[in-house]
């Protein structure tokens, strides 16, 4: 019934397999992909026929994690698997972005992929599997896929390179400190296409070898996708790269004076006028055929694309007349806004972000539901791209995928320098918010990051900036490095190469190369211009800040301390009540965990140190010695009943009240009355013995102690 084909390798300390044939059979490509125990279906299916007045490639890819693959059944309301987590929006992004610039220039049939995790061991992370699995299934499904592509997670430890760590030393890197690196690499045979990357401060040199090391580890996997394509490939689409070299002649003629006219005007809103009055110049002059022609948009955006790219090729200068070094004006503030507990607005040309810090405690801690089991994040970072930021209107809703990715490559650059929750005890959430753009919004995001952290006092390790590059590459050969790339540069260009770090090294590397060929030597060169392009920046940025400042008025102060573990539940208390009292009477947030930290919140010191004293009165154990203040709550024929410390209780003896002979306590003693008294020690049955009449009642302090201060003097 299956014409089932399958193949394996051993590939690092575990064996991949590829399958196919068995299941999903009405799918134009469908490949099983299995790693150790971690196995991830991925199904292709594509339109024969483009939807017609279509002028761009219609690719979608969506990643799934099922919970049944771990044997888990999923948190919240419904029970089921709703809309995309973080994990799995990151992990399309990360299939989508190798992927789409393999397909054949002009394809613009409707594509889907979709990869549904089925299985996993909580060793192997299924979103390299996915990968792999993706890549198979397109190259056999008939698609016009110039693939496959590999895919590889490297890690650096110890100063050496792994392949594929496991999942457990890939989790929560900042409290790792032996692995420095988390980085995804995907490429084809001959060429790196995508990087994907949160690193610890490596250098350039670090960093470019743990790229080379994963294309290297990834060739087996690339040559195992062509053996079972080899078996199993249905026959590939007759689909041929459409000519219009004759329309693009007619349309360069028509508009290629104008439109190097309008690529020579520097402001963006008014280049972006000038280039459409120069297309309707064109459009308006071309025949009907010419109008009916599918590629004349294709025509178009060539027309755009020769001149911006020959310019700079040919040594000349860029859009806005600088040379491929230069990074634009930049303009940093910080505590712009008053309310706030830290805020920075960063400009750099035209772009800007307006990013604000806001410190909460561990109950503004982020819950995260995923696979491996619940986990806690005490960073967050938000970033915005509003649609007034590039002068257009647009409809507002959810954050899309671009947002969760933008913002999760500025959360990774951040992240690396953060304090240990145990030294800096704060939630922290930062959000960006995109007031102007054209060009790396989520490198300004990471530049107004840092300083809007250090505004607020975070005691970062040392400050972060990141720049982003971009790469003119021509069939002849020749190329260009462009520092700090504008958005046309970045939309008709053939790479987006974004770092950031600090002085000292690289926190995050993102690399999307938009054709195949890119060699180590041009890696190479824009990681060094990236890395001065980075120096510059900081420089800049320091002369807004350079270092943490004060605590905002606004922001909650936080008090730790550390509890045995069998106090905490004395600090509890039967159903939550002695907590629930310590909260009430102090006013201020109390977080207590299973290791026996507590966190005393408030933005009032005095509600602080009140919780704090209510907490030490409980699990703190009295000395011997030492003097207290009490109350005492019963007078007894032999003596009264003093409560002390916490809801301690201790005799004082009638003898030790006072220094003359007394019938009853209550000649000198009133329930309710505060005195002072010392722990004298404990009886054989470890009842507490106090003494009053050895210490002044005035000043606390001992008598004898008191006569050895009047006699020196």
């Amino acid at each position: 019934m299956f014409d089932e084909i399958r193949k394996s390798i051993q590939w690092g300390q575990e064996t991949l397999t590829l399958e196919t044939g068995k299941v999903a059979r009405q799918a134009d490509g469908s490949v099983i992909a299995t790693l150790g125990e971690t196995s991830v279906m991925a199904n292709v299916t594509y339109a024969r026929e483009p939807k017609p007045g279509q002028d761009f490639f219609p690719l979608t890819v969506h990643y799934q994690e099922k919970y049944y693959a771990a044997g888990k059944v999923p948190g919240g309301f419904f029970k089921r698997e709703a809309r995309p987590t973080e994990k799995e929006t990151l992990t399309a992004r990360l299939i989508d972005r190798p992927c789409r610039p393999l397909f054949v220039k002009g394809f613009k049939n409707e594509v889907l992929v979709m990869c549904t995790v089925l299985s996993h061991d909580l060793v192997n992370d299924p979103d390299i599997v996915a990968m792999i699995a993706a890549s198979a299934a397109l190259t056999i499904s008939g698609v016009p896929f110039m693939g496959p592509i590999g895919a590889a997670r490297v890690g650096f430890s110890n100063g050496e390179y792994r392949l594929n760590p496991p999942v457990e030393d890939m989790q929560k890197l900042r409290a790792n400190p032996e692995q420095r690196l988390d980085l995804v690499v995907a490429g084809t045979k001959n060429a790196v296409m995508m990087v994907e990357s949160e690193a610890y401060e490596l250098t350039e040199e670090e960093m470019l070898g743990a790229v080379k090391f994963g294309h290297e580890q990834m060739q087996p996997v690339i040559d195992l996708i062509v053996e079972l394509a080899e078996d199993a490939a249905s026959e590939p689409s007759d689909f041929q790269s459409p000519d219009y070299s004759a329309l693009y002649n007619r349309v360069k003629s028509l508009g290629e004076a104008g439109m190097r006219a309008a690529y020579g005007i520097v402001d963006k809103s008014d280049r972006r006028d000038a280039i459409q009055a120069v297309r309707e110049t064109v459009v308006a002059n071309l025949s009907e055929e010419e109008l009916a022609d599918p590629n004349l948009g294709s025509a178009l955006k060539k027309l755009e694309s020769g001149i911006l790219r020959g310019d700079i090729i040919s040594g000349g200068a860029r859009i806005d007349g600088r040379d491929t070094k230069t990074v634009r004006p930049i303009v940093s503030e910080v505590g712009i806004l008053p309310r706030t507990h830290g805020s920075a607005l960063f400009t750099r040309g035209e772009t800007q972000a307006l990013v604000v810090t806001t410190l909460g405690t561990g109950e503004d801690e982020q819950i995260i539901d995923a696979l491996t089991g619940n986990s806690r994040s005490n960073f967050l970072l938000h970033y915005n791209f509003p649609p007034y930021s590039v002068g257009e209107v647009g409809r507002v809703g959810s954050p899309g995928r671009r947002e969760v990715g933008h913002g999760k490559l500025a959360w990774r650059a951040l992240q690396a320098v953060l304090p240990a929750p145990t030294d800096f005890p704060y939630t922290i959430r930062v959000v960006s918010e995109i007031t102007e753009s054209n060009g790396s919004s989520s490198m300004a995001s990471v530049c107004g990051g840092s300083l809007s952290m250090m505004d607020a006092g975070v005691p970062l390790k040392a400050p972060v900036a990141g720049v982003a590059m971009g790469l003119i590459l021509e069939d002849d050969g020749k190329w260009a490095v462009l520092t700090d790339i504008l958005g046309d540069e970045d939309h008709l260009g053939d790479m987006d190469f974004k770092v950031a770090g600090t002085e000292a090294g690289i926190t995050s590397l993102q690399m999307d190369i938009k054709v195949a060929g890119i060699t180590p030597a041009i890696m190479e060169q824009a990681l060094a211009q990236a890395k001065d392009g980075r120096l510059h920046i900081l420089a800049e940025m320091n002369q807004a800040l350079s270092a943490p400042q004060g605590f905002s008025e606004y922001a909650p102060k936080i008090e730790t301390l550390t509890i045995p573990t069998d106090k905490i539940r004395e600090v509890i208390g039967s159903g939550g009540k002695v907590i629930r009292e310590i909260v009430e009477v102090s006013g201020a947030k109390v977080d207590i965990n299973d290791d026996g930290i507590i966190k005393i919140a408030s933005a009032n010191a005095d509600s602080i140190k009140k919780a704090y004293d209510m907490i030490y009165s409980i699990v703190a154990e009295p000395e011997e010695g030492k003097v207290y203040t009490g109350k005492v709550v019963k007078l007894v024929d032999f003596g009264a009943f003093v409560n002390f410390f916490g809801k301690r209780d201790g005799l004082v003896h009638v003898s030790q009240i006072a220094n003359k002979r007394l019938n009853h306590p209550n000649e000198v003693l009133k329930e309710g009355q505060e005195v002072k008294v010392k722990l004298l020690g404990f009886d054989d049955r470890g009842k507490v013995r106090l003494g009053m009449k050895m210490v002044d009642q005035e000043t606390g302090e001992e008598i004898a102690e008191q006569k050895e201060k009047q006699n020196a003097e």
